[in-house]
């Protein structure tokens, strides 16, 4: 069967706005994931230890993808005034081509390092972090399940509000079978004496994980929901494109409605942390709730629309169902993040 992403399009953007260098960076970073990371790739990596080519990493990280977050004076940079609004581009495209490798983890440690990191801890890691030599993961909560926890040469634990950076030797790290045929997942365990004091108390982290997931989930959505509207055209029932059947149509009509929504609820998480808003946790909560929840219905009603074909091993419909379900679980569940919205709203009345 012909991949899906042979003939890939730019899938619609989370940010509308974008500026000509914004436009080009991801319209660069569409082109090397085309090249570099197709389905056949994806594949490929399911029995690869690490999920992802640390080859293929550092050249991603040679384009800025790490970088975003990360001061000009600590060796990093951004294209606009804002690196988040930047970095969704990245989590976008990799979502649209349900890409290999570690952007969530090592931008959030590398953003609090830079952030909050002393002179000694910004030389030991930044530089192996920018360039892709060293993978950083984050640790929330004792004894958690961790993105890219058996790869990471370094830790951010984040434990009660206080963060600390833990080399991985000072770790006990014991990898874990996962549905993601390319994310990898470790449970963690570090003691409590183990590493040194760092700024900061995971609320920024988990803004910043969030934001990108749920762009990165967003360019999933898009990119299946396109790919249904090519199937449902071409695909003929009884003389008749299934696109033509009127119950159908509304099936497509409200994946789109709540497509576009998604959209517009990520894009409000990344605007919000660019901002500092003072309700972006709030934000970013609804953002998670909302798209954790609505992509795996999506994705599950495109497998359907598309009949008997969809549910085959073959069809690559599912890698994208297992990212979007990997990621509802993942930095917070939907109910967890509605919990921490009606706690925020219990607080403030």
């Amino acid at each position: 069967m012909t991949p899906l992403l042979d003939d890939r399009v730019a899938c619609a953007a989370v940010e509308l706005d974008l500026t000509e260098d914004q436009a080009f960076f991801a319209q660069t970073t569409r082109k090397f994931l085309a090249a570099e990371c197709s389905i056949t790739a994806v594949r490929a990596l399911e029995s690869s230890d690490d999920g992802f080519d640390r080859d293929y990493w550092r050249r991603g990280c040679e384009l800025g993808w790490t970088s975003m977050l990360v001061s000009e004076a600590d060796g990093g940079g951004s294209l606009s005034d804002h690196g988040i609004l930047d970095l969704v581009l990245v989590a976008e495209e990799m979502g649209a081509a349900v890409a290999p490798g570690p952007l969530v983890p090592v931008s959030v440690v590398a953003s609090t390092i830079s952030a909050h990191g002393s002179p000694a801890q910004k030389r030991t890691w930044l530089p192996g972090l920018l360039s892709g030599e060293l993978i950083a993961a984050w640790v929330s909560g004792d004894g958690a399940i961790v993105e890219a926890g058996a790869q990471a040469d370094v830790f951010l634990v984040t434990v009660d509000g206080e963060q600390r950076i833990v080399a991985a030797a000072d770790a006990t790290i014991s990898p874990l079978v996962g549905l993601d045929l390319v994310r990898r997942f470790a449970r963690v365990e570090i003691s409590a004496d183990a590493g040194e004091p760092i700024g900061g108390d995971g609320e920024r982290e988990l803004q910043i994980a969030v934001a990108l997931q749920s762009a990165e989930t967003c360019g999933a959505m898009q990119r299946i929901f396109d790919v249904t509207l090519e199937y449902m055209a071409d695909r003929y029932s009884f003389g008749r494109p299934l696109s033509s059947y009127q119950a159908l149509k509304h099936r497509v009509a409200d994946n789109k409605m709540h497509l576009e929504a998604s959209h517009a609820i990520a894009t409000a998480a990344a605007r919000a942390i660019a901002e500092d808003a003072p309700d972006a946790n709030e934000v970013v909560s609804a953002a998670k709730s909302y798209i954790g929840a609505i992509a795996t219905e999506l994705i599950q009603d495109c497998v359907q629309l598309h009949g008997g074909i969809g549910v085959t091993w073959e069809h690559d419909l599912h890698l994208y169902l297992r990212r979007a379900t990997v990621n509802r679980a993942t930095y917070g569940t939907p109910t967890e993040h509605r919990e921490r919205i009606a706690a925020t709203i219990v607080g403030a009345a």
